[in-house]
């Protein structure tokens, strides 16, 4: 019991990202996948990187706004979810879409510029996957905090991405790209620390409402 009420965000983590792959999985069986089943496994894939990238990205924030450290101990198997369904819509646009074919791919490339953004991004969140363990971390020191700052540039490679994809309804894509520039303008030094401050007047603040009564009987 008590080892739930640390881990019952880890727990919601590991169920809740699984669950777009089960629906995409439960859609094939059903014939569920629209008249274009590997254009919508493509999407859903895509989308749901994306969505777990962002959520990844909300953990630091969090905890510096609100205090909520539980949020840290998930941000790297959000992460690693987000890797593993760009890896996947990767797969799938490659393998299945493009049957590994290099002369489409190269036409596709050249006639698609978001998939060569896409496959930046992908570029780009690969390292962070594979030295996101504590013995990289060790291994790479101040290097490592650095290398994985990457991951703002592969979110905002992701967006630019879904933005050119979409072309028409931009809405969403735009929307992303303004929570991540929200989440990484937490990230500022400055404003960091000035929430901090704030966070701590707020508290000393709370204390000393919540002494009064105590003192004056």
């Amino acid at each position: 019991m008590n080892r739930l009420k640390t881990q019952w965000l880890r727990l919601i983590v590991h169920i809740g990202a699984w669950i777009p792959l089960a629906w995409i999985v439960a859609d094939g069986f059903l014939n569920h996948l629209s008249a274009e089943p590997i254009r919508e496994i493509i999407l859903r894939t895509g989308k749901s990187a994306l969505v777990l990238l962002v959520l990844s990205l909300a953990c630091s924030p969090l905890n510096t706004l609100f205090g909520f450290r539980a949020a840290l101990r998930v941000r790297r198997a959000l992460g690693l979810y987000a890797f593993m369904y760009a890896a996947i819509h990767l797969i799938m646009f490659v393998g299945v879409d493009y049957l590994f074919d290099v002369e489409l791919l190269r036409d596709a490339i050249g006639d698609k510029p978001y998939a060569l953004v896409g496959l930046a991004a992908f570029i780009v969140l690969t390292p962070l996957a594979l030295t996101s363990t504590k013995g990289w971390m060790k291994r790479l020191g101040q290097t490592w905090r650095k290398l994985h700052y990457g991951v703002y540039l592969a979110a905002l490679l992701v967006i630019v991405h879904f933005l050119w994809l979409v072309k028409l309804d931009i809405r969403e894509p735009l929307t992303f790209g303004a929570l991540v520039a929200l989440l990484l303008l937490v990230r500022v030094n400055w404003i960091r620390s000035w929430i901090n401050r704030m966070r701590q007047t707020v508290k000393a603040s709370a204390w000393k409402r919540a002494a009064k009564p105590n003192s004056s009987s």
